[in-house]
Order: structure tokens, then C-alpha cells, then sequence
């Protein structure tokens, strides 16, 4: 094994948004040296890292000049330069995940061929490369239009109702999905290393707000029988073998009213949905993702407690300097722990924080969250 600990080895992370923070958490505990190339001078991870560079993520030159200083590269971000990390792992360079599974997933139409092409069960998709294109199709309404690329946190996803819904979409290369009525929005995070050795979180249960199309909450365990748990992680572990991916996947899934489970989409980093576990697991997932692209044995995935996160998002009407109020109120409250991402400005919706509630009963942690959900506010002056 090579000594990652207390070395001169150079862990590089494209992205330093809230999830590179998170990650930074478990390399200062390794004591792994880390650099992040990230866009805005004020990225969460810019005072925190051991070296921090400023630069485009989807510029070829900047993403390759990075690459070259450093002797892993991971992400915290899948919108990157997918051409410089080709050239990277080309010229020898490790790369997890790897370029080839970044390309397949970054572009939404590509993404839901590669299920088709794999078995792995999907709801029926189109694909159009403008808005033009999607007019003259004729299709029936309602259905869910998804941009191809650069969505995140329900920006680019829309449930179009009517002709008035078509006409405000952005003119882009997107994809049409039919609307599944489901039961239930489910997620399982796989977790490989080179070795293949495979970890499995357990099954979670996102619950979204209505118009941002946000996960409010995420509950773990999910609130589903096991045999509907053990097919929602038999398909996760198939989309994971199918890409033969490198650290975390995480495989967002619908329920469906007859149980049977769809893979909605996937993304190839740590996610909104493992949060919880850094109260409430044995190996959080960003301890994981650690392990996982260096090839160390993986850690128990196993909760200690029920886990609820409540994302902390801007509040509708507000803009600017942030402030949380109720702060003192919520930590009050037993087995609640905020975390702030470091934003210094916030805007409606933007994702500011979260908060985790753990407790040996799940039905008390998702009252307590609730009751954290009404309290804290992210507001500005």
C-alpha cells in the first residue's frame, strides 16, 4: 500500500463546493495533503485545503495543468473537462471515478441509454437536441423535461403540464421522460475500490419540496418493506457493476405503486442523500469516498442510530448576506447537528447548510425534524 498518511503524496479534488468541505473533514483526520481547483475565489473549501487553486472545471488546459500537479484526482462535481481527464489517465494519471464513467453519467441522454443498454430498469425517455425539436414531437402531457446536462438540485427538471409549461423550457439538448406515478423516492450510495470490494449504504427515503423540486428530508432507514429494501439495493448494485465505477455512486430510484423499482438517475460523488451518515454511521460516506478511491479496505456502512437530514436552503425572499436564525433553538433540541457550508450569500432556495437529526426511534427523529424544518431560517439582512 502506498503511504497516503502523513506524506508527500497529493490528493487533487475538482470542486470545492460544500461536498469538498465535507471531504476535507476525513483528509485532515487522515491527515491526507489536499489541493482543490474550484471557480470561486470563496468556495467553501478555499481556507481549508492544503493548496487551492483557482480555475474553470470545464476548461481543458486548467483541468489538465491540475491534474498534473497532483498524484490521485477525484471529484466533487461531475460538470468538468472530461477531455483533460481522458488525457490524465492516458498519461497515467489515477482518476476515480473514472473519465469513461463520468462521460456515460455528465450527459443525461447518455445516462439513461446506458440503463437502457443495460438492463437496468428506467422509466421510457426521448432524447431532442433543442426545444424545436421537442415541439414537433407532439407529445402527450404531462411529462418530465430534463436539460442533458448542468442540472442540479431541481434546476433543469421541470413536470410539464401544458403548451404554457413548453413554451418558458430552455432551447438546450434535453430529455423527455414519461411522469411515474411512484410511492415512494428512494436512494442506495454503493461504495467500490480498485480491489472491487463492494459496500452498500442502507435503502433512504428522499422526501421533496413541492415547487423547488428539493430534497427536504432525507430518512434513513426508509420507511419500506425489506423485500421492497432488498430490490431497491440489488438494482443499485447492478447499475454499480454495469459501470464498474471507482468510489461513490450514488442511484436515486422510484418506487412504483406496484413496487416495482426504477432507476431514476445516478451521480458518480458523494450526495445529498448520504449526509445523514456522518451522525449516524459507523463510516460516513465521505470517509468512504477516502477509502474507496485509494483503495483501502472499506468501513461498515452500517447506521449506529436513525438518521434525519433536513437540507437548510435560502428562504423565498430573501437575497444577500446570510443569516441563520433560530440557531440557539435547534441546538437545543437533542441529537440535532447543524452544519453550515460556508455561503456567504444566500439566495431563495440556494443550498446553504443541513441539518442531521439522530435518534434510536426513527418516528421521534422525524418529528424533531420537522420541528428543526419550522424553526431555523436562512435569511438575510
Amino acid at each position: 500500500m502506498k503511504n497516503y498518511f502523513s506524506s508527500d503524496f497529493k490528493l487533487g479534488v475538482l470542486g470545492g463546493g460544500q461536498l469538498g468541505k465535507m471531504l476535507l473533514t476525513e483528509t485532515h483526520k487522515f491527515d491526507i495533503y489536499t489541493a482543490i481547483l474550484d471557480g470561486a475565489a470563496d468556495a467553501p473549501c478555499a481556507q481549508i485545503c492544503n493548496e487551492f487553486h483557482q480555475g474553470n472545471l470545464l476548461d481543458f488546459d486548467t483541468v489538465y495543468n491540475f491534474g498534473k500537479k497532483v498524484d490521485l484526482l477525484t471529484i466533487e462535481i461531475e460538470h468538468v473537462n472530461i477531455d483533460a481527464l481522458l488525457k490524465l489517465e492516458q498519461e497515467g494519471l489515477e482518476v476515480y471515478p473514472q473519465p469513461s464513467v463520468l462521460q456515460s453519467i455528465q450527459h443525461k441522454g447518455k445516462q439513461k441509454d446506458f440503463f437502457v443498454k443495460n438492463n437496468i430498469p428506467t422509466s421510457p425517455h426521448k432524447r431532442f437536441s433543442s426545444l424545436n425539436e421537442l415541439k414537433k414531437e407532439g407529445l402527450k402531457f404531462p411529462f418530465v423535461w430534463k436539460s442533458a446536462q448542468f442540472g442540479y438540485d431541481g434546476t433543469g427538471v421541470k413536470i410539464v403540464k401544458n403548451q404554457d409549461d413548453l413554451n418558458v423550457l430552455a432551447d438546450t439538448d434535453c430529455i423527455v421522460e414519461d411522469l411515474i406515478p411512484f410511492k415512494n423516492e428512494l436512494a442506495v450510495i454503493v461504495a467500490r475500490n480498485k480491489s472491487g470490494e463492494i459496500r452498500t449504504y442502507p435503502v433512504v427515503e428522499m422526501e421533496f419540496h413541492p415547487e423547488a423540486n428539493q430534497v427536504e428530508y432525507v430518512v434513513c432507514p426508509a420507511r419500506i418493506s425489506n423485500e421492497v429494501a432488498e430490490k431497491a439495493t440489488n438494482v443499485a448494485l447492478k447499475v454499480a457493476a454495469s459501470f464498474k465505477h471507482i468510489g461513490l455512486l450514488a442511484v436515486e430510484l422510484f418506487q412504483t405503486e406496484d413496487d416495482k423499482i426504477l432507476v431514476n438517475e445516478v451521480a458518480p460523488r458523494t450526495h445529498n442523500s448520504g449526509h445523514y451518515s456522518i451522525e449516524a454511521s459507523y463510516t460516513n460516506q465521505f470517509e468512504q469516498h477516502v477509502r474507496s478511491i485509494l483503495n483501502l479496505p472499506l468501513g461498515s456502512t452500517a447506521s449506529k442510530v436513525a438518521g434525519i437530514m433536513v437540507n437548510l436552503v435560502g428562504a423565498e425572499g430573501f437575497s444577500g448576506d446570510v443569516i441563520y436564525e433560530n440557531m440557539e433553538k435547534i441546538l437545543n433540541m437533542d441529537g440535532v447537528t447543524p452544519h453550515i457550508y460556508g455561503k456567504k450569500q444566500t439566495r431563495p432556495f440556494r443550498k446553504m447548510g443541513h441539518v442531521t437529526i439522530v435518534n434510536n426511534n426513527l418516528d421521534e427523529a422525524r418529528k424533531i425534524a420537522e420541528n428543526v424544518k419550522n424553526t431555523i431560517r436562512v435569511v438575510s439582512y
